[in-house]
């Protein structure tokens, strides 16, 4: 199921990323730096936007810009691939990985680490918005 948010500012900085890394990723190392760039934008924009650092949304930005500046290393470069292909999962159908690993970080949830809980996390169908409020209801 498509889950194509066009509407979202959010939604049109990650397309423009994920064009960027796969620019990056087919050759181009220009694309890495344009990506991380625009990363260093998106999460100066979400920061002021959600009027602070600890905001979930500022969280997800800024653990994939950490993602992207370890990956920048040329040894480390076939790790772009993953931040190419699971941005293009968030663009198409809606599946933040990043946002699921960092729902798991300990002042990020209420309940124990527990399997259970991981495979919540990890194979609960995409929602709207992000992964903590689709854990809401289910509460």
């Amino acid at each position: 199921m498509l889950m194509i948010e066009y509407k979202s500012m959010g939604w049109w900085y990650w397309l423009v990323t994920a064009g960027l890394l796969s620019y990056g990723v087919f050759g181009h190392f220009i694309g890495f730096l344009l990506a991380i760039g625009l990363t260093v934008v998106q999460l100066i924009h979400f920061i002021i936007r959600e009027k602070g650092i600890t905001a979930f949304p500022v969280q997800v930005r800024f653990w994939y810009l950490m993602l992207l500046m370890v990956a920048l290393p040329g040894p480390l470069q076939w790790v772009y691939w993953i931040p190419t292909i699971g941005t293009w999962a968030q663009i198409l159908v809606g599946y933040c990985a990043m946002a699921r690993c960092v729902s798991l970080f300990p002042w990020n949830r209420d309940a124990p680490f527990s399997f259970a809980l991981l495979q919540q996390t990890f194979l609960s169908r995409p929602v709207k918005g992000n992964i903590q409020q689709g854990f809401a209801g289910d509460k």
